[in-house]
């Protein structure tokens, strides 16, 4: 799902891809559900001729170049409040189609979008449709079709403001065109930039660690003031991950095990970004006449998974993003040894350290086929939501992470990451 919205969803009773047709029905006569900047209603879709494909590209593109939002056609309404319900009676697979066609020749670049028919039923062939329109990193998008009245402007690329659509002026679509070149390359950066930050405010330390920062393709804005910090406090300490809070620029800065051998350290930014370094629980093992930390390939991947499910839950709960997240983890025999970490400390010993299961035993079982590494990365892209919910896809962004960071030491696979079932993430975040 590439939409999601807390606002709607509360409104709506539910997901937009899972609403049922009595959910969708029960907005009639509602005045909160009247339409707004992410909510529009209509009657019918008829984009079968000029003027109804112009006011569907229109349509689509007004919410992808403001917030996103969604249009549920089968309801009429008045004043923007719905007011009858109006069955379509379509051929869906049909009208699914015809709907990839007209917005992907009438807007450019093609408006990315999700349909889904709510059935009635009592009649399957009946029902209501919902086109699901997440805000756009790749805007403006414009309405490629020649105006229907010649005194229309000539600029075609509408934005969505409150309950209408209004049409970008040539400043808007100009700075919009440099944020749409700008921003590909400003995520990577930023997600540097975030490393780097974090990376900044660890205390000394000479154990290995595992760090997870992730940087939304579309920024979000977590408010910071007095009576959300107060609940953000609440909510990261009763979680029971993290003991002391506080704020830094632009960001909350969690901490946890400063004295302990496992300190944590979290920055969650506004925008939606965020890093966590852990420091990974190890064993001091002996082999071949030579001492080395030691941590076990299933203890790294679980830490993995939870932190991967609350940065995610960051983004989307606290700023609002949807959409998907640029994610990097890296594991690093001691922070100095991280390509942006600090200075080495004065502090020993400082051992070499390598990822390996445990046997049967629980004891450490070192394979020859290993091998020492003082740093790996891994990188990827997955939505928020499948990262935030927790289920199947978690697992599977979390596999392909681990084990890319394993081959770093010899190993072709974590083995935590074959298991099949969803694991649950030992942290949530309450909004």
């Amino acid at each position: 799902m590439a939409f999601r919205s807390r606002r709607l969803e509360a409104l709506l009773g539910g997901r937009v891809d899972q609403l049922t047709y009595e959910q969708v029905a029960a907005l009639v006569d509602v005045e909160a559900a009247a339409e707004a900047e992410d909510l529009d209603y209509k009657r019918e879709l008829t984009a079968s001729d000029h003027k109804g494909k112009e006011e569907l590209a229109k349509d689509v593109c007004s919410f992808a170049n403001h917030i996103g939002g969604i249009l549920v056609i089968g309801l009429a309404e008045v004043r923007g409040v719905p007011s009858a319900i109006m069955d379509l009676d379509v051929d869906w697979d049909a009208w699914l189609r015809h709907l990839a066609q007209v917005i992907g020749s009438t807007t450019a670049p093609p408006v990315r979008y999700e349909a889904y028919p709510v059935r009635d039923p009592e009649d399957p062939k009946q029902g209501f449709l919902i086109l699901a329109v997440p805000r756009s990193p790749h805007g403006p998008h414009a309405v490629t079709l020649p105006p229907v009245k010649a005194s229309e402007k000539a600029l075609r690329y509408p934005r969505r403001t409150g309950s209408r659509t209004d049409w970008l002026t040539e400043t808007d679509v100009a700075t919009a065109y440099h944020r749409r070149f700008t921003e590909a390359a400003d995520r990577g950066q930023r997600l540097l930039a975030v490393e780097k930050e974090a990376l900044a405010g660890l205390p000394p330390s000479n154990v290995p660690h595992l760090l997870v920062t992730m940087t939304p393709e579309v920024p979000g804005d977590m408010p910071i003031n007095r009576e959300s910090y107060q609940r953000h406090e609440r909510d990261l300490v009763q979680g029971m991950r993290f003991q002391r809070v506080r704020i830094g620029s632009r960001r909350l800065i969690a901490t946890a095990g400063e004295q302990t051998t496992t300190p944590q350290y979290c920055e969650l930014h506004r925008d939606g970004s965020g890093a966590w370094i852990s420091a990974l629980p190890v064993q001091m093992v002996m082999f071949d006449g030579a001492q080395f930390n030691y941590a076990d390939v299933n203890t790294v991947a679980g830490d993995l998974l939870d932190m991967l499910q609350f940065l995610a839950a960051h983004a989307r709960d606290r700023a609002g993003v949807s959409g998907t997240m640029l994610i990097k983890a890296a594991v690093c025999e001691a922070p100095h040894r991280h390509p942006q970490g600090p200075p080495r400390p004065h502090l020993n010993p400082m051992l070499r350290f390598r990822i390996d299961q445990n046997n049967q035993w629980g004891s450490p079982d070192v394979s020859l086929s290993t091998q020492f590494c003082a740093y790996a990365d891994s990188e990827a892209a997955a939505l928020v939501d499948d990262l935030a919910d927790g289920d199947t896809e978690l697992v599977q962004a979390t596999a392909l992470l681990a084990d890319e960071l394993v081959h770093a030491f010899g190993i072709p696979e974590a083995a935590f990451t074959r298991r099949t079932e969803a694991a649950p993430a030992r942290q949530h975040i309450a909004n």
